[in-house]
């Protein structure tokens, strides 16, 4: 029978044991930092680009609907016994605002919308002393063949804001902002009748649709054939003020969008703060973990060529 000889076995010691599993720990935490700086980096490339996606598309509805203000249908000659022009009943002036048929109407800091503007005081802002948003109002003209009763058609587009949040949690708001919406309302006039009234219930009207949520601010910019701010703004509280809405030859598009979740990893120190600039207003400034993005775009408006062109 053989004996063994333990003293002559092979093994590791408890102090080399030790230091395998202190180099271990160490590599794994390595590891581990470095695939948690590349998850974070590669979730903030996924949130910018999802940011910068949704802005494109809003903004090219936007471009595509102020290139409509002002359009007028010309049916001309034909042999449908249609009027070879709109009929439509032209409502403009300081007095007939919330009726208006203007091609262009800004309305600055102001949220919210019904079928007649007036002064949304009950919809709330996040902050008091905030600015947002602007709300633009796009009239353009259509026809319809098919439609024996009212073949030529007028449309008014509205982009409106109002406050968005996920609720509260011990009496704080969850991740508040802005969203985007549209409206569209149509100038209902039987042919034969002289005057008519904007309708919400046509089968190509909407209301509140939400365009994009997760908005920061967004505002329009009127400027003249030169570039110029027009001044008076061009609106329909006064005489002087409409008759600018008929110089507007481009409309600056200034959007900012926010993240839908913390992009930064810390939020940012007293003094140090992230600003939010493009905007005609105060430049703002943040602490916290969101990204926000600007987009500034110029339209130029092909339709406004003169005063009651409709």
């Amino acid at each position: 029978m053989i004996q063994k000889n333990l003293k002559s076995i092979s093994g590791l010691t408890l102090i080399e044991i030790l230091i395998g599993i202190v180099v271990s720990s160490i590599m794994m935490a390595a590891i581990y930092t470095t695939y948690s700086i590349v998850n974070n980096t590669y979730g903030q490339v996924l949130e910018k680009a999802k940011v910068s996606k949704s802005s494109r598309d809003l903004i090219e509805v936007l471009i595509r609907d102020i290139r409509m203000s002002g359009f007028k249908y010309f049916l001309g000659q034909n042999d449908l016994g249609y009027p070879r022009d709109s009929y439509l009943e032209f409502v403009g002036g300081a007095s007939a605002a919330e009726k208006s048929h203007d091609p262009i109407i800004i309305i600055q800091n102001e949220l919210g919308h019904a079928a007649i503007d007036e002064t949304f005081s009950a919809i709330s802002k996040h902050n008091p002393s905030d600015t947002c948003c602007d709300k633009i109002h796009i009239v353009y003209d259509d026809f319809n063949q098919h439609d024996d009763t009212q073949p030529y058609k007028r449309y008014k587009l509205t982009y409106y804001a109002e406050p968005l949040d996920d609720g509260t949690k011990d009496g704080v708001t969850i991740n508040p902002r802005y969203g985007i919406f549209k409206s569209k309302i149509s100038w209902k006039q039987d042919i034969g009748v002289e005057t008519g009234d904007w309708v919400a219930d046509c089968s190509e009207c909407y209301e509140k649709e939400l365009i994009r949520d997760y908005v920061e601010d967004m505002e329009f910019v009127a400027l003249d054939k030169e570039g110029v701010v027009l001044n008076p703004y061009p609106s329909t509280k006064t005489e002087a003020s409409r008759a600018n809405l008929y110089k507007v030859r481009a409309v600056d598009i200034r959007l900012a969008f926010i993240s839908e979740k913390p992009f930064f990893r810390f939020e940012s120190r007293e003094g140090s703060e992230r600003q939010l600039k493009g905007f005609s207003r105060t430049i703002r400034s943040f602490s916290d973990r969101y990204l926000r993005d600007n987009v500034v775009v110029t339209v130029y408006t092909r339709n406004i060529v003169g005063q009651d062109i409709f």
